[in-house]
C-alpha cells in the first residue's frame, strides 16, 4: 500500500470544493427565506453572495485577493445584519469561517484580527442604525467568534494535513535513499569477498607453482612438477567455484555458520598444502552475515600467508565466543608472515566493529581477529 493512501483528502481538492459547494447551498437556503421589505437589502445580498462565491474560488490560487472580496462580504453584511428578516447573518459567517480558513504565510493570523475587528465594528453601525439591542450586538460577535474558531480549526487540520503529506514524501526518500545505499553495500560486500577468495586461491596457486619451478630447475623431477601443475590446476577450479559460491551466498545472505566454515577452509587447506591444521570452538552464538564473511576472509588470508612462509608447519585455528567473538590463527615455528592482504582485512573488519592484529608470540606468527 503506497503512504499517500494514508494521507486524508487534499484541503483544496475534491473534498475543499464539496465543503464549498455545500456552504454556499447552505447560504441560498437561508437567504430565500429573507424578508427584507426594502429592495436595496436585496440588491446587497445577492451582489455579496456573487461576491463570496469568486471569493471562495480564489483562496488557494489568490489567497489576498480572496482576503479582500470576503472581508468586503462579511462587513457589508454585517452593517445590514440589524435590518428586520434580511438574513444577512448567514453571509457575514460564512465569509468570516472561509476567512479564518486561509494560510497568510507571513502575516499569520493578523488579516483574521483585522476582519474580525471590522465586523465588530461594522455589527455596532447596525445596531445604532436599525435600532437593536445590546443583547443583539453581543449574540452577532458570539456567532462570528464561534464560527471564527471553526475555520482556525478547519484552517489547523488542512496545515496539518499538508505537513504529513510533506513528512510522508520525505520518508519515501528516504526509504529509497536507504534501499539505494543498502544496494551500493551489497555490491561493495561481493566486490571484497570475491577479492579475498581470489586473493587466497591465486596465493595458494603461486606456491604450487613456486614449488614445481623449483622440482623441475633443481631436481629435474618431471612427475613431482607435473603433480603440482595439476594440484594447481585444481586449485584455479576451486577457486573459481569458490568465487561463484560467494556471489551467490551473498545476494542470498545465505552465509554459513562460522564454525562449520572455519572447519571446511581448515580441511580445504590440509588437502591443498598437505598441512596439519588445527581447529578448537569454544562456545556458540549466531552471527551477523558480515561479520562472518569479514572473520572468514581474515582466516583465509592468515593460511595463505601460512603456506607462503611456513609451508608443511602445522597451523592452529581458535575460535572463542564470549562477549563478543574471537578467531586466532596460529603458525607455529615462524616469526614473520604478515602480507598486504591482512592490511585489507583490517579494513573489513572495521566496518563490522572489529580489529585485527598480527605479530610474533615467542617463536610463532599470531593473528587475531575479534568482534565485540
Amino acid at each position: 500500500m503506497k503512504l499517500k493512501a494514508l494521507l486524508p483528502p487534499r484541503p483544496h481538492g475534491e473534498a475543499g470544493w464539496i465543503g464549498r459547494v455545500l456552504t454556499a447551498g447552505v447560504a441560498i437556503a437561508v437567504l430565500v427565506t429573507a424578508r427584507p421589505a426594502d429592495a436595496w437589502v436585496w440588491a446587497v445580498l445577492g451582489v455579496t453572495f456573487c461576491v463570496f462565491l469568486v471569493g471562495s474560488m480564489l483562496m488557494a490560487s489568490r489567497p489576498y485577493v480572496a482576503f479582500g472580496l470576503l472581508a468586503a462580504v462579511a462587513v457589508c453584511n454585517a452593517v445590514i445584519a440589524g435590518y428586520p428578516q434580511s438574513n444577512a447573518l448567514v453571509l457575514v459567517l460564512v465569509a468570516i469561517t472561509d476567512i479564518a480558513v486561509i494560510d497568510f504565510k507571513r502575516h499569520g493570523n493578523r488579516p483574521i484580527i483585522a476582519a474580525g475587528l471590522g465586523v465588530a465594528a461594522a455589527y455596532a453601525v447596525s445596531a445604532w442604525l436599525f435600532d437593536q439591542s445590546d443583547s443583539w450586538y453581543f449574540t452577532q460577535l458570539l456567532w462570528a467568534a464561534v464560527l471564527t474558531a471553526f475555520g482556525l480549526n478547519r484552517r489547523q487540520y488542512e496545515s496539518q494535513a499538508r505537513q504529513t503529506e510533506q513528512l510522508l514524501e520525505q520518508t519515501q526518500l528516504a526509504q529509497s535513499e536507504h534501499a539505494r545505499a543498502a544496494a551500493l553495500e551489497e555490491r561493495g560486500r561481493i566486490a571484497r569477498d570475491l577479492h579475498d577468495v581470489l586473493a587466497h586461491s591465486l596465493g595458494a596457486l603461486s606456491v604450487q607453482l613456486e614449488v614445481a619451478e623449483a622440482l623441475l630447475a633443481e631436481r629435474s623431477d618431471t612427475e613431482g612438477a607435473l603433480e603440482r601443475v595439476r594440484r594447481s590446476r585444481k586449485l584455479a577450479v576451486q577457486g573459481l567455484t569458490e568465487a561463484r559460491s560467494a556471489v551467490a551466498a551473498l545476494r542470498a545472505d545465505e552465509v554459513p555458520e562460522l564454525p562449520a566454515a572455519l572447519a571446511a577452509l581448515a580441511e580445504q587447506h590440509e588437502k591443498d598444502h598437505g598441512t596439519a591444521v588445527r581447529l578448537t570452538v569454544s562456545g556458540h552464538k549466531r552471527l551477523e552475515s558480515g561479520v562472518t564473511v569479514a572473520l572468514l576472509g581474515a582466516v583465509r588470508e592468515a593460511l595463505t600467508n601460512a603456506a607462503k612462509h611456513a609451508p608443511g608447519r602445522i597451523v592452529d585455528i581458535r575460535l572463542v565466543y564470549d562477549d563478543g567473538v574471537r578467531v586466532s590463527v596460529r603458525n607455529k615455528g615462524v616469526t614473520s608472515g604478515e602480507g598486504f592482504g591482512l592490511a585489507g582485512m583490517r579494513e573489513r573488519l572495521a566496518l563490522v566493529g572489529g580489529t585485527l592484529t598480527a605479530g610474533a608470540d615467542g617463536d610463532d606468527w599470531l593473528v587475531v581477529a575479534e568482534v565485540e
